[in-house]
């Protein structure tokens, strides 16, 4: 992957346009978090219904800092498992818009233990951390099975090979609950 894809896509992303982009687990399907008619878009590709919130994905924890305000268990939590393929349920400042969290007072953080997808989010963030699929369809592992309705929604597709699959696993560290089980879920149930 060169340097000008990710420029490519940081511009696109910097402009309100979507990008796919892979991650540790599944490819992702990006806009600016902070773009109340980005997310829209992402929400409009997907046939989302906007009762589902989605999570944001930065490069690291301290700048996550910048868009939510976890508690110091939230904190230790993530030291102890970000980057990685969880998301982290926390409480979310003015910055990250309603659609995004479904209304919610909390927002879903990850820090993807992939490359390409820090490579993205250094050149631009936060970005939406959702799967590159139609609602209710598969997700995708490598781009040869990108559907045409985020095929042509997306205006950067960024080829990090094939992924591994599965998804994160999502967990609300201040009520000790997993609500998704997926990687390093046992470990997550051990620290909660």
């Amino acid at each position: 992957m060169t340097d000008g894809a990710i420029e490519r896509a940081a511009d696109a992303l910097r402009n309100g346009d979507l990008v796919v982009y892979p991650t540790e687990t599944v490819y992702g399907l990006g806009a600016d978090a902070t773009d109340a008619d980005a997310v829209e878009a992402v929400f409009e590709a997907k046939g989302r219904d906007r009762d589902k919130p989605v999570s944001l994905a930065v490069p690291d924890i301290e700048t996550a800092l910048e868009y939510t305000a976890p508690t110091a268990d939230e904190r230790a939590f993530m030291h102890e498992f970000l980057p990685g393929p969880v998301t982290v349920l926390v409480d979310r400042t003015d910055v990250v818009p309603d659609v995004l969290t479904a209304g919610s007072g909390t927002v879903g953080v990850r820090v993807p233990d992939h490359e390409l997808a820090l490579e993205l989010l250094d050149a631009f963030h936060p970005i939406t951390a959702t799967s590159a699929n139609v609602s209710g369809t598969g997700s995708v592992r490598e781009l040869d099975e990108l559907g045409d309705q985020i095929r042509d929604t997306a205006t950067v597709l960024l080829d990090g090979g094939e992924t591994p699959g599965g998804g994160s696993t999502v967990v609300d560290v201040e009520a000790g609950k997993i609500h998704r089980r997926g990687p390093l879920a046992d470990e997550i149930e051990g620290w909660l």
